[in-house]
C-alpha cells in the first residue's frame, strides 16, 4: 500500500522515454579533477584536458525555464553512463579476463551441475546417514526393554548401593552457597576424568554414562534408585553402538521418571540459575512418548478462585503449553456461567512457539469472578474438539480442566457429546488447598479414560502437567511393534551444546506383565534418541559447486527447514524448537507456496520461477530466475530441495597436473609478491584436514601457505577440487594484474583501488596498499557485492555503510571508496557461467566533484557562468547547487553520490533519511517498489523488569491485614505459601536473583524477538520522468531516470523551500515488533499447509483405564502451620519428600 503523500497526481510535462542512445562508444572518462597526485582532496581543475572535451557535444538549447528541460536531463544521464562505462571497460577488465580464461582452456575442465542427479543422490546420503543411527536406536530400544523386564525391584534399596556419574554433581559441588541437603555425602557419584573431544565440542568420557535427574525430583527415592539401577546395563550397548558407528553423538534414554542417561558422560551445563531441565518436557522426548494431540484447556475464573489459587493456575496452563509441540493442536479459554477464549484464538490453532507465547500472555489477564459452571466450560471444550473445518491434529483429542473444585458432575454434557465411545480424554486438575469433595473431578476423568491430578502448590505444577503423557502413551505400548517407528525431530539446540540438532526417536515400552492374571502393563518407559548435528548433514551437501547463490535445503512435515543458508537463529532457547517455516527463511510467493506443499506431500519436482532474493546484508532485493528441484528423503519426514540459478549449470574444475605451473601460481600467494601483484585474500574453507581456521585472513593464508610447504595439491587429506581451483584463479587473476591493472595510473580517474574475486575463492586487491581499507568478506561466496553482482547485468555501486563512513572534512589521509562490480560472463561453447566477479572502488570525494561536471551545462574549457536573471539559460548540478540537488540513488534507495557537498558524510543512508519528502515522491511515482518481510530469527536485548524491587520472584505476599486474620493463617494461601518458602530454603536461586546472571549469563542480555525488515527495490518504470511535489507554496520540480546498465537512479530536483510539506518518512531500518510479527490472530485464520505424522495411536480395545488418578485433600491444621512456622524460623527445612503421584506404584516391576 503506498504512503499516503501530496504529490501531483499529473506529471509534468509527462512521462517520457529516454531519447536516442548517445551515438558511438561515448568520450573516454574524465581523470580526477584534483590531478593523479595522491594525499587530501584538492580543489577541481578549472581547465578540463582537451582530450576528454573533444568528444563531448554541445548542450541542447537553453529554454525560458530556469529549471533544466527534461532532454537537458537526459543527456546529463548520458554523460554519467559513458563515464562509468568507459571507466570499467578500462579498468574492470570484463573482456581482458575472458581472453585470460580462453587462454588457458586446457588447465580447466566445464563440468555440468544435474539437478535431479544431485537432488538424488544427496537425500540417499542423508537416508543412508539417518538409516545407521536408526539401527543403533533400535538396537538401544530392544536391549531396555529387555533390561527392564529382566530387572527385580527393589522396596529396600540406598543411594549407596548405585555407582553412577551424576553429570550435575561437580557444578554443585563448586556452588559456593550449594548445602546439597539432598545428597548427603555424594557417596553414590563417582567422580570421572574427561577429554576435550571436537566432534561434541565437549569434554567426553567415553568409558562411563551419565545421568541427570530434575531439580524438583528426589533422587533417593526408591522409583529413582530403581530406574538407575536397570538402566545401569545400557552403558554397554551405548559403547558397543559407538564402536560399530564412530560417528555417532550423544545416545539418550529419557525416562518417564525424569531420569535421563546419556552417553558419552560430560558434565552438565547448569545455568547460573535454577536448573529446570526436565526430559520430559524436551521436543524430542514430546514427539516420541505420544502421538499428535488436539487439546482444550479450560480454566475455572469463578469468584472462589482468588488470590494464590488462581496464579496457580496461570502457571499450570503455562506448564501444560510447555508439553506441546508443533504436530499439537490448542486451545485455551476460561469459564464461570458462560466460557469464553482468552486470547483472540476462537478455534483450535497450532502450538507453535508464537502462539503458545500469545496463550501465555493471555492467561495473565484471567480474572476471578461469578459462579462455576462446568457446563459451560466443557460445551465449551467438546464444540471445539468437533469442528471439522479448521486445520487440526486428528489424534488425541482431551480436555484438560483445571479447577479449585465443585459439585456438578455434568453427566448430561458427556453423554451428549462424548458417550458411548469416550474419543475425548477428560483430565481434571484440583488446584489449591480447599476443603471441596474432588470426588466429582475424579468421576470426570475416570468415566472419561483421562486421569485426576492434584496441584496443592507450585512444587507440584510440573510434574503433574506432564503426567499426562504416560495416559497418552497407552495405546502406543499396546499397540507393541506396529508402535515402534522411528520419528524425526524439527530443528533444535542441543542442551549439551552441540549446537542445531536433530533427533531420531524411538519409545521404550514396558513388557512386563502387570498383576496376577498376567494382563500386559500399558506403561511407557521412556524414549530412546540419537542426535544428529546439522553441520554432519550439510557435510553430505555439494558446497562450492552449485556457486555463491545456488544452495540446498530441506524441509519437514511442517513446513520448517531443516536445512537452509538463511537458518541462522542469532539466539536459541534449549527448551523451545528452531521453527523457520520456508516460507518465512525465503521471500514469500505463489510458486514457493506451491513447491512447499508438493515438498510436504512427498513428491518430486523441478519448475523454473522468477523470484525476489534477499541480499546477504539485508539491504537489497533483486528479482532473479532459480530452477528449483526437490526429491523426498526416503524413510523421513523430510523433503530435500536443490536450488540453482541458471548461470549455475556449469562450473569450473581446474585440471593442473603440471606440477612446475602449480609451483609458478603457488607462489603468487606469497605475501613478498603482493606489492606488485596485488594484495589476494582466500577464501576461509576447508581445504585439508589439519589446516588451522583462523578469523583473521592474513593468518589463515600463513596457516595456508606453511601447510602447503608440506603436502601437495594432490594430497589425500586435501580437498583436490577446492585446492586446484584456488590455485588456478590466483595464476589467472595474476594474468590480469599483468595486461591490465600494472600499466594504469588508477590515481588519473579517481580510483582507490581495482579488485577480482572468483569462484575459487581468491579475491585480489590492487594494489597492495588498497588492502588496508578493504573490508568486504574474502569468502566470495560471503559476500553481497560478489552475490548481487551475479545476479545483476550491469555494474552494481555498493556505496559504504554508513556506520564506517567519516565526514569527508575529518578523512585527513584517509579515503571513502564506493564499489562498482559487475559478472564476468563467460561462453564455452554453448555453456555460460559466470566464474568471477571484477571491478573498481572509486574516490568518494573525487567522484562526487566529477558528477558535478558530468551533470552540467560545460561544453568548453572556459570557466561556466552562473545562469542570471537576464541569461535565460537552465541551472545544472555543478553551478547552482544552492538551489538544485543532484544525487545518485542506488536500487535499494541509497545515497551514492550528491552535488551537495554537506551530504558527503550521508553517502551510504537511505534516502528518505536525507531527504523524506523526493524519497517519498519517488515511492509513489513507482521508481521503488517495497517488500516488507519479517526476521524470526533475530535477537534483542531484554525489556527492563517492571518490578526494581528485591523481593523473592513469583511468591505471594501477604498483606498486614492477612496476617492479623486468624482465618488467613488457616487458608490455602497460608499452607502455600509456606510449602514455597520451603522451596526457597532448599532451592536458594529460586528466591533470589544471581547478580552475576544478570551481568555475565547471554540469555539475559538478549533474547529472541521478531524484526520487521522493509527493503526498497526498483519499480516498473524504466522512463524518464518529471513531476512536480505539490505542496502549495512549498511545491517542488522534480527528475527521475534510470542509468543504463547500472543499479543506479539520477533525480535532479528543486532544493525544499520549506519543511512544512514533510510528510510521513519512509523507513527502512529493521524494526523491533513488539507483538511478535504479524498479527498472530489473523495469520492463524489462513493457516499454511502443513502435514502431521504418518502414524496415530489414540485408540486400543484393550486399554484399561481404571487407574485414572486419585486424590486426598485434606484441610492443612493449625497445629500443622505451626509447626511449619518453627522450622522457617529455626531454618531447619525437611528433608524434601518424592514428588511421585500415582503412577509411581504401576513402575514397580
Amino acid at each position: 500500500m503506498a504512503v499516503p503523500a501530496r504529490t501531483c497526481g499529473a506529471s509534468w510535462p509527462g512521462p517520457v522515454r529516454t531519447a536516442h542512445p548517445w551515438p558511438g562508444r561515448g568520450p573516454r572518462p574524465f581523470p580526477d579533477p584534483r590531478g593523479p597526485a595522491s594525499g587530501p582532496a584538492r580543489p577541481l581543475l578549472l581547465l578540463l584536458p582537451p582530450l576528454l572535451l573533444l568528444p563531448l557535444l554541445t548542450a541542447p538549447g537553453a529554454s525560458a525555464y530556469s529549471f533544466p528541460q527534461q532532454h537537458t536531463m537526459q543527456y546529463w544521464a548520458r554523460r554519467l553512463e559513458q563515464e562509468i562505462d568507459g571507466v570499467m571497460r578500462i579498468f574492470g577488465g570484463v573482456q581482458q579476463l575472458r581472453e585470460i580464461y580462453k587462454d588457458n582452456r586446457n588447465l580447466f575442465e566445464v563440468q555440468e551441475n544435474e539437478p535431479q542427479k544431485l537432488v538424488e543422490k544427496v537425500a540417499g546420503d542423508i537416508e543412508s546417514l539417518l538409516d545407521r543411527k536408526v539401527q543403533a536406536l533400535k538396537r538401544l530400544a530392544d536391549a531396555a526393554e529387555n533390561f527392564q523386564k529382566a530387572h527385580r525391584w527393589q522396596d529396600n534399596i540406598k543411594e549407596e548401593d548405585i555407582m553412577y556419574y551424576d553429570a550435575k554433581a561437580d557444578a554443585e559441588l563448586d556452588d559456593p552457597e550449594g548445602e546439597d541437603l539432598e545428597r548427603g555425602t555424594k557417596t553414590s557419584t563417582l567422580r570421572l576424568d574427561f577429554m576435550e573431544d571436537p566432534n561434541f565440542k565437549n569434554k567426553v568420557n567415553y568409558s562411563y554414562t551419565a545421568v541427570q535427574i530434575p531439580t524438583d525430583i528426589y533422587k533417593g527415592s526408591t522409583v529413582i534408585l530403581n530406574e538407575l539401577n536397570w538402566t545401569e546395563a545400557l552403558e554397554n550397548v551405548f559403547i558397543e553402538n559407538r564402536r560399530q558407528d564412530p560417528t555417532l553423538l550423544w545416545q539418550v534414554f529419557g525416562s518417564a521418571t525424569g531420569v535421563t542417561r546419556y552417553y558419552p558422560a560430560t558434565p552438565w551445563r547448569a545455568p547460573k540459575k535454577i536448573d529446570l531441565y526436565d526430559v520430559r518436557r524436551r521436543p524430542w522426548y514430546i514427539q516420541g512418548a505420544s502421538s499428535p494431540k488436539d487439546m482444550v484447556i479450560i480454566v475455572d475464573v469463578s469468584g472462589s478462585v482468588s488470590g494464590l489459587t488462581l496464579k496457580l493456575m496461570k502457571t499450570s496452563v503455562c506448564e501444560m503449553l510447555d508439553t506441546l509441540s508443533d504436530d499439537d493442536y490448542v486451545n485455551v479459554a476460561s469459564f464461570n456461567e458462560k466460557a469464553q477464549p482468552v486470547s483472540c484464538f476462537t478455534h483450535l490453532v497450532q502450538a507453535n512457539v508464537r502462539n503458545k507465547k500469545v496463550f501465555k500472555e493471555a492467561v495473565q489477564g484471567m480474572v476471578a469472578k461469578g459462579t462455576t459452571g462446568y457446563k459451560a466450560g466443557f460445551e465449551y471444550a467438546f464444540d471445539q474438539l468437533q469442528n471439522s473445518n479448521i486445520t487440526r491434529a486428528n489424534c488425541n483429542k482431551m480436555i484438560m480442566m483445571f479447577t479449585d473444585g465443585g459439585e456438578d458432575r455434568v453427566q448430561d454434557v458427556f453423554e451428549k457429546y462424548n458417550w458411548p465411545n469416550r474419543t475425548v480424554r477428560v483430565f481434571t486438575f484440583s488446584v489449591g488447598q480447599h476443603n471441596y469433595d474432588v470426588t466429582p473431578l475424579q468421576w470426570m476423568a475416570c468415566t472419561n479414560k483421562g486421569y485426576y491430578f492434584e496441584i496443592p502448590s507450585i512444587g507440584a505444577i510440573r510434574i503433574n502437567t506432564q503426567e499426562y503423557l504416560d495416559v497418552l502413551g497407552r495405546p502406543m505400548v499396546l499397540a507393541g511393534k506396529e508402535a515402534k517407528q522411528v520419528q524425526w525431530t524439527n530443528v533444535y539446540e542441543d542442551a549439551l551444546g552441540l549446537g542445531l540438532v536433530v533427533t531420531g526417536t524411538l519409545p521404550v515400552f514396558n513388557l512386563t506383565q502387570d498383576g496376577p492374571g498376567e494382563k500386559k502393563n500399558q506403561l511407557i518407559l521412556g524414549v530412546m534418541g540419537i542426535d544428529v548435528a546439522l553441520n554432519d548433514i550439510k557435510r553430505l551437501t555439494p558446497n562450492y559447486t552449485l556457486g555463491a547463490n545456488g544452495y540446498v535445503f530441506a524441509i519437514d512435515l511442517n513446513g520448517y527447514v531443516l536445512l537452509h543458508p538463511n537458518l541462522k537463529p542469532q539466539t536459541t532457547n534449549f527448551r523451545e524448537p528452531v521453527t523457520l517455516d520456508f516460507l518465512d527463511a525465503e521471500l514469500e510467493d505463489e510458486n514457493k507456496e506451491e513447491i512447499r506443499r508438493s515438498m510436504i506431500d512427498g513428491n518430486k519436482g523441478h519448475k523454473q520461477i522468477r523470484t525476489l532474493v534477499k541480499s546477504l546484508d539485508e539491504r537489497y532485493i533483486d528479482e532473479v530466475i532459480r530452477n528449483y528441484t526437490w526429491v523426498p528423503i526416503r524413510s523421513t519426514n523430510y523433503s530435500l530441495g536443490l536450488v540453482l540459478p541458471p548461470y549455475s549449470t556449469f562450473y569450473l574444475q581446474a585440471n593442473l597436473s603440471d606440477q612446475i605451473l602449480q609451483v609458478k601460481y603457488f607462489e603468487f600467494l606469497l605475501p613478498s609478491s603482493f606489492e606488485s601483484e596485488g594484495h589476494v585474500f582466500i577464501a576461509p574453507r576447508e581445504y585439508c584436514k589439519d589446516l588451522n581456521a583462523s578469523d583473521n585472513n592474513t593468518e589463515f593464508l600463513k596457516n595456508f601457505i606453511e601447510l602447503m610447504e608440506k603436502v601437495t595439491p594432490d594430497s589425500k587429506q586435501c580437498n583436490n577440487f577446492l585446492l586446484h581451483n584456488l590455485i588456478l584463479d590466483t595464476g589467472i587473476t595474476q594474468q590480469l594484474v599483468e595486461r591490465v591493472w600494472r600499466d594504469q595510473d588508477l590515481n588519473t580517474y579517481s580510483l582507490l583501488a581495482v579488485f577480482a574475486a572468483t569462484d575459487g575463492g581468491i579475491t585480489r586487491v590492487f594494489p597492495n596498499k588498497a588492502a588496508e581499507d578493504w573490508t568486504e568478506n574474502p569468502e566470495p561466496f560471503h559476500a553481497s557485492f560478489y552475490r548481487r553482482s551475479l545476479d545483476n547485468h550491469g555494474y552494481v555501486f555498493k556505496p559504504p555503510h554508513q556506520d564506517s563512513l567519516l565526514r569527508p572534512l575529518e578523512l585527513e589521509n584517509d579515503t571513502v571508496g564506493v564499489l562498482v562490480s559487475t559478472a564476468v560472463e563467460l561462453s564455452l561453447g554453448r555453456r555460460t557461467l559466470r566464474p568471477a566477479v571484477v571491478g573498481v572502488k572509486l574516490d568518494l570525494e573525487a567522484w562526487a566533484e566529477k558528477f558535478k561536471v558530468l551533470a552540467s551545462n560545460r561544453t568548453h574549457q572556459d570557466q561556466p557562468q552562473k545562469c542570471g536573471p537576464s541569461s535565460h539559460c537552465e541551472m545544472d548540478c555543478e553551478v547552482n547547487n544552492e538551489d538544485l540537488l543532484c544525487v545518485l540513488i542506488d536500487d535499494g534507495g541509497f545515497l551514492v553520490l550528491s552535488n551537495q557537498n554537506h551530504q558527503w558524510d550521508q553517502v551510504g543512508r537511505f534516502f528518505s533519511e536525507v531527504d523524506a519528502n523526493l524519497m517519498l515522491a519517488l515511492y509513489n511515482n513507482s521508481f521503488y517498489t517495497r517488500k516488507e518481510s519479517y526476521d524470526y530469527q533475530a535477537a534483542c536485548a531484554p525489556q527492563p523488569p517492571g518490578n526494581l524491587g528485591a523481593a523473592p520472584r513469583g511468591v505471594f505476599v501477604p498483606t498486614i491485614a492477612d496476617f492479623l486474620n486468624l482465618a488467613w493463617w488457616t487458608s490455602a494461601a497460608a499452607w502455600s505459601l509456606f510449602q514455597q518458602l520451603l522451596y526457597g530454603l532448599i532451592y536458594h536461586s529460586w528466591f533470589q536473583a544471581d547478580p552475576a546472571e544478570a551481568e555475565g549469563s547471554p540469555e539475559t542480555r538478549e533474547s529472541s524477538c521478531v524484526m520487521k525488515q522493509t527493503q526498497y527495490y526498483f519499480g516498473s518504470v524504466n522512463a524518464s520522468y518529471n513531476a512536480i511535489i505539490d505542496c502549495g507554496n512549498c511545491s517542488r520540480l522534480f527528475h527521475a531516470q534510470r542509468l543504463t546498465n547500472t543499479n543506479l537512479l539520477f533525480v535532479v530536483a528543486e532544493k525544499p523551500l520549506c519543511s512544512q510539506c514533510e510528510a510521513g518518512r519512509l523507513l527502512q531500518k529493521e524494526t523491533h515488533c513488539p507483538a511478535d510479527g504479524p498479527e498472530q490472530c489473523e495469520l492463524v485464520q489462513r493457516p499454511r499447509y502443513r502435514r502431521g505424522p504418518h502414524i496415530c495411536f489414540d485408540y486400543n480395545a484393550t486399554e484399561d483405564t481404571s487407574d485414572c488418578g486419585r486424590g486426598a485433600s485434606f484441610p492443612p491444621s493449625l497445629g500443622v502451620l505451626v509447626s511449619l512456622q518453627l522450622l522457617l524460623l529455626l531454618g531447619l527445612p525437611p528433608r524434601p519428600q518424592p514428588q511421585i503421584h500415582s503412577f509411581a506404584a504401576s513402575r514397580r516391576l
